[in-house]
């Protein structure tokens, strides 16, 4: 098969009593397979599916292993179909008839996209044009971590009016429903296991872009989500996962992401003024050719000690600004919540592996000195950029959504469409 279709289902029989028809219908003709893996559900969905969809390939695990385990695992189980593509979709996914094609025809036409996703709408009547909290069309994060979509800012999210009809690179999409190619999944390892559920998609997507591959939005494609199908919003263990997840996918990334700007940063400094005033990054490298090895090892060297102390520092910050917010949910009478966030930073603690100094020079070096392609897809050369200004990362605000979700109030989803 071309494209393997797999749904996660944990005691999702109800959702797949819902939607599962219509997507199994949506892919007749096409080279495409809907397969079910199976979280050791406990409310009789293997028995609906064998009596429903005898036909359906299924994969059925002995525990639950939550999205990243179960995902990992499914896709380890369907090697031997050879897929070139692998796509998650929730079961609480409602498509359309024509949802599909275009993200396999994107994938078909760029080679160096890892991973594309349609825009989501919300399924509930009275808002099927308004986009959904999970993905919306595409997503971002902000200086400190916090992330957002093109359409959903915090709690408010935007009503559909073609405003982001056009395909564009983004840092992350929701794995809601997410095509990703094979090879590339193998090549990342799959999810990070540590997170089981909850921003596991961030952090691959994230990865996918500091290797040098790109992350679309497709907005032809458009599917409903229900949200929320597995753990309601108010759930004290969702606020646990999101808290202990967000810190362990800055760990993950955050200071490769600070090398490859500090890189250019540098590099900036150093090249010509044509260098430094134009589009084309590749000439910040070529800047390189006029100075010694004493001069790159100690850039390299440099860089990377930089890059992890700033990320250190910036993950100290966030934790201080969950320590806020758990003193808000204390003093709000909502005891649960205050605990979370304690048991989040304590199991962070606990699973957290921050790179070496060894790892993001190695980076640097194999990565970003090596080949221009990885800054051109990340990195926002301004051509009227002046040697003062710091370079931006596409997909990362320099500045705090909550403080502009205050501050900007209404023209919040204008404000960012002119900053990103």
């Amino acid at each position: 098969m071309k494209t393997a279709v797999v749904i996660l289902n944990w005691n999702g029989k109800d959702f797949l009593g819902k939607f599962l028809p219509g997507l199994v219908a949506s892919l007749e003709g096409l080279d495409a397979e809907v397969v079910i893996a199976d979280n050791a559900s406990t409310d009789g969905s293997m028995e609906f599916l064998q009596e429903n969809f005898p036909d359906l390939k299924t994969v059925v695990f002995d525990k639950n292993y939550g999205f990243t385990g179960g995902y990992n695992k499914a896709f380890e189980a369907l090697k031997e179909d050879a897929p070139k593509y692998f796509l998650l979709i929730n079961s609480d996914i409602e498509v359309a008839p024509d949802w599909f094609i275009p993200l396999e025809e994107w994938m078909d036409l760029h080679e160096d996209c890892a991973a594309c996703a349609p825009k989501l709408h919300a399924w509930q009547e009275g808002s099927r044009d308004r986009f959904e909290y999970a993905g919306a069309a595409g997503g971002w994060l902000d200086h400190f971590g916090y992330p957002f979509c093109r359409g959903r800012v915090m709690k408010r999210t935007e009503i559909d009016e073609g405003q982001y009809d056009n395909p564009e690179d983004v840092l992350w999409a929701t794995g809601a429903c997410l095509m990703f190619r094979s090879k590339v999944w193998e090549e990342l390892g799959g999810l990070d296991e540590r997170f089981f559920a909850h921003m596991e998609e961030i952090d691959l997507c994230w990865r996918a872009r500091l290797a040098g591959y790109r992350v679309n939005v497709v907005p032809r494609s458009l599917v409903y989500h229900v949200g929320g199908g597995t753990l309601p919003q108010d759930s004290p263990f969702k606020l646990f996962l999101n808290f202990r997840n967000n810190l362990l996918m800055l760990s993950n990334n955050l200071a490769y992401t600070e090398a490859l700007r500090d890189v250019y940063d540098v590099l900036a400094a150093v090249a010509p003024e044509t260098a430094v005033r134009t589009d084309d990054v590749l000439n910040c490298l070529e800047a390189m050719e006029d100075t010694d090895d004493s001069f790159k090892d100690h850039l390299v060297s440099t860089c990377a000690s930089d890059a992890l102390r700033r990320a250190k520092g910036r993950i100290r910050f966030r934790m201080t600004l969950d320590g806020a917010s758990a003193l808000v949910y204390l003093f709000s009478g909502r005891k649960d919540y205050f605990k979370a966030v304690l048991k989040a930073h304590k199991e962070y603690r606990k699973l957290a592996t921050m790179p070496t100094k060894k790892e993001v020079e190695d980076y640097i070096v194999s990565d970003i000195l090596s080949d221009g392609a990885i800054a051109s897809k990340l990195l926002d050369i301004d051509i009227n950029r002046k040697r003062s200004e710091r370079v931006l990362v596409k997909g990362i605000l320099d500045e705090s959504i909550v403080l502009l979700n205050y501050s900007a109030k209404d023209r919040i989803f204008e404000y960012l469409r002119e900053r990103l």
